[in-house]
């Protein structure tokens, strides 16, 4: 067998229905490139990289009995991959075209490009924009914006243009740029390490490309609900920890600053208005995992 030029890497954590469809979805729709599909089961509660292999003859499984969160889990599926670029994907995204060689040629136009995103639409409402690109994160108030969401897709966004940040549902990226950058940093499990990595091939000299000619369609997360104590707790941490590693200072202590004593409050005061105190505990428990959290600067 021919050596892939694309690896397909996903994580499966109790979805694994999702994880048929999105496998049956490249199987059905990809014929422009050679590739590999890999699977890794983070920690399940049934061993589904075993079902998986048995259903499918042509694909890796590998099984963590450890939740390693989704930087863990791609870094495993990293290490096991031999293509010449790494599709980065999410079990709750599927495809209905091809265009993948489409996006590998930009690659190839361009040997400064170290990473790239698809168009990502919603699966619900179908063909409404979830990513088309990012705007940049301000220093102190850590705000940005997502380009086109919530818009029908009515074309609008169809040219390529650079954006600060990749998106974690779907990224591509070449396999010597991790060579040159390392592995997404574990520290954070979950939420904002797509955005570090970013931070880190930047830093390189490498662009990121948001490639509209190539689109995915995202259920969005199933696994972790939306505006859970789970999410929140790693929102606030991982926030300031992200301060922490990419921002220089004073803006890194100004806007851990700003974090604490502003944001924070103030979501505390919106979760207190409408009886969330879950999410007031997991507020401040971010803020103190945070403190405690020894993380490697470079």
């Amino acid at each position: 067998m021919n050596k892939p030029i694309i690896s397909f890497i996903t994580i499966n954590y109790n979805g694994i229905d999702d994880t048929i469809e999105l496998i049956n979805s490249i199987i059905t729709n990809i014929f422009s490139v050679s590739y590999e599909i890999i699977v890794v089961d983070n920690a399940s509660n049934n061993n589904e990289a075993n079902l998986l292999e048995i259903k499918f003859d042509n694909i890796k499984c590998i099984r963590s009995e450890r939740n390693l969160g989704f930087a863990g889990g791609n870094n495993l599926g990293i290490k096991a991959s031999i293509g010449k670029y790494l599709f980065l994907i999410n079990n709750d995204t599927y495809f209905i075209d091809d265009n993948i060689d489409k996006v590998l040629k930009r690659f190839e136009e361009d040997k400064n490009i170290g990473g790239i995103s698809p168009k990502i639409l919603f699966h619900q409402p179908f063909g409404t924009i979830q990513f088309a690109g990012y705007t940049k994160l301000t220093k102190i108030t850590m705000r940005n914006s997502i380009i086109g969401f919530g818009i029908n897709d009515d074309g609008q966004f169809n040219n390529s243009f650079d954006t600060p940040y990749l998106h974690g549902a779907a990224m591509i990226i070449k396999r010597d740029i991790v060579e040159t950058t390392g592995l997404m940093c574990e520290d954070y499990f979950l939420y904002f390490e797509e955005l570090d990595w970013s931070e880190r091939i930047k830093s390189k000299g490498y662009r990121l490309i948001y490639e509209p000619s190539c689109v995915v369609y995202h259920k969005e997360s199933r696994s972790t609900g939306k505006n859970s104590p789970f999410r929140t707790f790693y929102i606030t941490r991982n926030r300031l920890l992200f301060a922490k590693r990419n921002y220089r200072k004073p803006y890194n202590i100004l806007s851990i600053i700003y974090q604490v004593f502003i944001a924070s409050p103030i979501h505390i005061l919106k979760h207190l208005l409408v009886f969330r105190f879950r999410h007031i505990e997991s507020e401040i428990k971010g803020i103190i995992a945070f403190l405690k959290l020894k993380t490697n600067m470079l």
